[in-house]
């Protein structure tokens, strides 16, 4: 017996979502729905394994990332390429034309290798594109901006004859953040689904900071490559005021959340909790950010500076503490009324 999956539209708050019945039905090959396209943009909505696809019903969101292209290849020779390996038939609709991706074949296999083939595409893709969003815990609180703008004044009063030292490369104080993980979110649906994701998280949130903000230290100050005299990042160190590592497990959970949903690329094996304070990106892009998990940032237009007096007149700068009380989808190249990052969705601690 083979599941034959109709597709209905419904209409929920001005947006139009699809609806996938599993029905049993009598029939000679295997066919599974695998991805659902936007009539505008000829958009893919996303992939799932079989073992989801087997779920009696899945409400998907018609809006998703603009992968069609990348999948189909020049003259359709990477759609061609894959029909011909798997022995199925990847259908496609035209530009323009309403539908879903639908794989075919005359085996079980057949399918689930064309589906499993068809996601590392775009997971390929996912980790070309520069990413959008990032998971943040804002650290711009004003004890803390204000200990970051001494810091400041210290350093270029005492070190800015140092090679690549000046007050250009210094954080917007505003956007002080301690980033968790980087998102490449391709369309609003994904941005959506991020959102819903983190809310996912609230409740083991919550179960760790029993329900109150974390205190946290903002104090010291690192960095990550082995020549303190040709340094691009200097960070902040943050630890929590109690000692514990409550601040480490939330991070490390939340990016395994992300993780496993197919929305992130794990950097490491545990999130670096500090933030960033000065950057030689900023020198020619005060609103640039680390490129995070999408590889190493490229140093060829990039000043770097000497870092060594820095690091030995300031490396245990108190820069302030002060109570965390939520975890946020930052917007890349935004700001709001505070001056911190656009918020695409949150959770509070309390």
């Amino acid at each position: 017996m083979v599941c034959l999956f109709l597709l209905e539209t419904h209409h929920v708050d001005g947006c139009r979502h699809l609806k996938l019945r599993r029905n049993n039905t009598p029939h000679t090959q295997h066919s599974w729905l695998v991805g659902v396209v936007n009539t505008e943009h000829v958009i893919v909505n996303c992939f799932w394994l079989i073992s989801q696809v087997f779920l009696d019903e899945k409400i998907l969101s018609s809006d998703q990332n603009s992968t069609v292209r990348y999948i189909i290849g020049k003259k359709g020779e990477t759609r061609k390429r894959l029909e011909s390996e798997t022995k199925t038939s990847i259908n496609i609709p035209k530009q323009g034309m309403e539908g879903p991706i639908v794989v075919t074949g005359a085996q079980k296999a057949s399918v689930a290798s064309a589906v499993t083939r068809l996601e590392l595409l775009i997971e390929s893709f996912r980790r070309k594109q520069p990413f959008s969003h990032f998971l943040s815990f804002p650290l711009n609180h004003p004890r803390v901006q204000e200990g970051f703008l001494s810091f400041k004044e210290e350093v270029l009063e005492q070190c800015s004859q140092d090679m690549g030292v000046d007050a250009s490369i210094f954080q917007n104080p505003a956007k002080l953040h301690l980033t968790v993980g980087t998102l490449a979110l391709l369309s609003e649906a994904e941005v959506q689904r991020a959102s819903e994701l983190l809310q996912q998280c609230q409740g083991f949130i919550r179960d760790l900071t029993v329900g109150k903000p974390l205190t946290l230290v903002v104090s010291g100050i690192e960095y990550m490559n082995d020549d303190p005299s040709m340094v691009d990042v200097l960070y902040a160190k943050v630890q929590v005021k109690d000692g514990s590592d409550m601040l480490q497990v939330m991070a490390d959970r939340l990016v395994e959340h992300f993780v496993a949903a197919g929305l992130m690329t794990r950097e490491w094996d545990r999130v670096k909790l500090h933030g960033t304070v000065m950057n030689t990106l900023f020198r020619k892009d005060p609103s640039a950010e680390d490129k995070g998990s999408h590889g190493k940032q490229n140093t060829k237009d990039r000043e770097a500076f000497d870092a060594r007096n820095i690091l030995q007149r300031f490396g245990e700068y108190h820069f302030g503490e002060f109570e965390l009380n939520t975890v946020q989808i930052s917007q890349r190249y935004s700001s709001d009324c505070t001056g911190y990052y656009s918020s695409a969705g949150e959770v509070t601690f309390s």
